[in-house]
């Protein structure tokens, strides 16, 4: 038979003839699930050594400063880049508590070896500095592999205070650098 409705205080139920009410679109959409890193190992095309053989490590060192103050800035090679490291060099080593190199040679060694390195037309060098038992050293890359000027290490060697310096190409590009010595120069007496 016919079945009645439910009664309630206003009359019988009736259920209703729309559909429920949808939940709106999230304002965000879900982030798609991230990679994960492989885990297989990185091989290179080049065969495992036998047993008996050593494994060849064709990665060069990175340059690496440790234990010792040390600052660094990226600069872009303009011709107005050696003037910029002058300044933070000069500032860093001061805040270091050195009053040597005086600031002419401080500045002529640092204008030396930020103009080699913006003369090997790349975009950008960067400066290094660190100090370690009374010496200063400032290195400069130039990212680039190309190969040295040759009167860049005479015009170095030249500089009061100069310790040692040098050039060499890694895979970072062409460091150029100098060692300073922090000492008071000696007089002699006549």
């Amino acid at each position: 038979m016919n079945d009645p409705l439910p009664m309630d205080d206003k009359g019988p139920k009736v259920p209703p003839t729309y559909p429920p009410r949808t939940p709106p679109p999230q304002k965000k959409p879900v982030e798609a699930p991230r990679p994960q890193p492989s885990t297989k190992p990185v091989t290179s095309s080049l065969p495992l050594p036998a047993p008996q053989q050593a494994r060849l490590d064709l990665r060069r060192p990175r340059m690496a400063i440790k234990d010792r103050r040390a600052a660094n800035w990226a600069l872009t090679a303009y011709p107005w880049t050696a003037g910029k490291a002058v300044g933070k060099v000069t500032d860093t080593v001061r805040a270091w508590g050195y009053d040597y190199p005086k600031d002419d040679a401080l500045e002529r060694t640092v204008r030396l070896l930020v103009d080699a390195a913006a003369a090997d037309d790349g975009r950008r060098i960067s400066v290094h500095l660190a100090d370690q038992d009374g010496m200063l050293l400032v290195v400069v890359l130039s990212h680039t592999g190309t190969s040295p000027h040759d009167t860049v290490l005479t015009d170095l060697a030249a500089v009061p205070g100069a310790a040692s310096c040098g050039t060499d190409i890694s895979v970072e590009g062409r460091r150029v650098w100098a060692v300073l010595s922090t000492e008071r120069p000696r007089t002699t007496a006549a």
